[in-house]
């Protein structure tokens, strides 16, 4: 970004925030933090909702590797604005309690929305205002960012949520928790298409300085993925993203995991869910400072063994509802991790030595293995969540974290040392 105008600066990269978290809110933020309420207002069990989510990874799965190239060819407010108004419109059908059928269809439809028309864009624009010297503080700002977004339509979402139920939330009906979180969804579509206008209209100075960076081929150009592919860097990038994601899937549990063990309400375990978004916004800005001033790669690695350590306390099953404080500190310490990783995953770029002419078709080829979590994961979850309710399910579910910590952990020290070794050549 040109830096000779700090205020069209801050406006653009506030705009991708905005933006980055508003498109996935749908999809993802209301089913992470009302679980529980969620799961009741459209009569699903866990394995049915992640059965949704492996819909929409299906159909996101074959967005990233198209999406990436179109991101490479047109301007990021156009497809960004396009994919956000579509996204809400979605909203205000979800809003109907479809059945369970058109639930998936609804899913899918966002794998289209969000990945397709949104997903590179936005990396592309991040990175582009991140420049050579800031990409741990683009990314750093554009995902902490985005937790501070997730939150406040978290924290949003409980007003209006609790606002509308005119009895107390345990006594209530099916119908009265339908009714509250219909203007949840309502509230939250409203508020997604007003950022797309916000996003066509204030993010022209973006697409001026992309265009610099527009690839001169064919929007589904071989060339470009056969530029991609010849990096040994991207391979271990798709696998830290992997590896990351299944880490930040599991976070959907938390709210979950509060009413299975720790016995708190539909509101409360909500209330979980939304504290927890809170640390992501700190630990991005501090991570993306950090990791400018050392390797993006070494923050990642220290963001697994973190993952690893606290996936392997919440699996012993020494968290009760006796343990309040340990349970804090833990999830504490998980969210750290989780959000390290997933803040720097993309950060890590810049390190590659990755042209950023290529870089959609890079977003889209890493991605296209990197969230193939968005397939398995959801199913996966449901499946050890209801094959054995309670307490030892969500003990499965952070074994299986645990195990993608460490081949995490390893392959980002295995990117390290390679792209070190580039470095040295240079």
């Amino acid at each position: 970004m040109d830096t000779s105008k700090p205020k069209q600066s801050i406006i653009v990269i506030l705009l991708l925030i905005l933006a980055g978290e508003a498109i996935f809110v749908l999809p993802f933020v209301l089913a992470r933090i009302f679980r529980p309420t969620f799961l009741e207002v459209f009569d699903i069990n866990n394995f049915e909702l992640g059965s949704c989510f492996s819909v929409y990874g299906v159909v996101a799965f074959i967005s990233y590797f198209f999406g990436g190239s179109l991101a490479d060819k047109y301007a990021p407010r156009t497809l960004m604005a396009v994919a956000l108004f579509m996204t809400a419109i979605g909203g205000f059908y979800m809003a109907t309690f479809p059945s369970y059928f058109a639930l998936k269809i609804l899913f899918g439809y966002y794998g289209f929305t969000t990945i397709f028309l949104f997903w590179a864009p936005m990396i592309k624009a991040t990175r582009v205002w991140g420049g050579q010297n800031k990409q741990g503080l683009a990314f750093g700002f554009l995902d902490g960012g985005r937790g501070l977004v997730a939150a406040s339509f978290g924290s949003l979402g409980v007003l209006v949520f609790s606002y509308m139920m005119t009895v107390d939330v345990s006594q209530s009906s099916l119908l009265e928790r339908q009714e509250a979180f219909k203007y949840v969804v309502w509230t939250c579509s409203a508020i997604i298409i007003l950022i797309g206008i916000l996003v066509y209209y204030f993010l022209k100075p973006l697409s001026t300085n992309a265009d610099t960076f527009q690839s001169p081929r064919k929007i589904y150009s071989l060339e470009n993925f056969r530029s991609v592919s010849k990096y040994p860097s991207v391979w271990l990038m798709m696998l830290i993203i992997l590896c990351a994601y299944v880490g930040y899937k599991t976070t959907d549990i938390f709210s979950l995991y509060a009413k299975d063990v720790l016995g708190y309400d539909d509101l409360k375990s909500a209330e979980i869910g939304t504290y927890l978004l809170y640390i992501r916004p700190i630990t991005g800005i501090a991570i993306g400072l950090l990791a400018d001033k050392t390797r993006a790669s070494l923050w990642i690695i220290i963001g697994f063994a973190i993952m690893l350590l606290s996936s392997l306390i919440f699996a012993s099953g020494v968290i009760s509802a006796h343990t309040i404080g340990l349970f804090a500190i833990s999830i504490i310490f998980m969210a750290i991790g989780v959000y390290a990783t997933r803040v720097l995953y993309f950060a890590i770029l810049e390190e590659a030595k990755l042209p950023l002419a290529i870089t959609g078709t890079a977003v889209g080829f890493i991605s296209v293995v990197g969230y193939t979590p968005d397939i398995f994961a959801g199913p996966m979850i449901g499946v050890l969540l209801d094959n054995s309710p309670g307490e030892l399910g969500h003990q499965h579910v952070f074994i299986v974290m645990a195990i993608f910590s460490l081949i995490g952990f390893f392959a980002t020290l295995a990117f390290s040392i390679v792209t070190n070794r580039k470095l040295k050549k240079l």
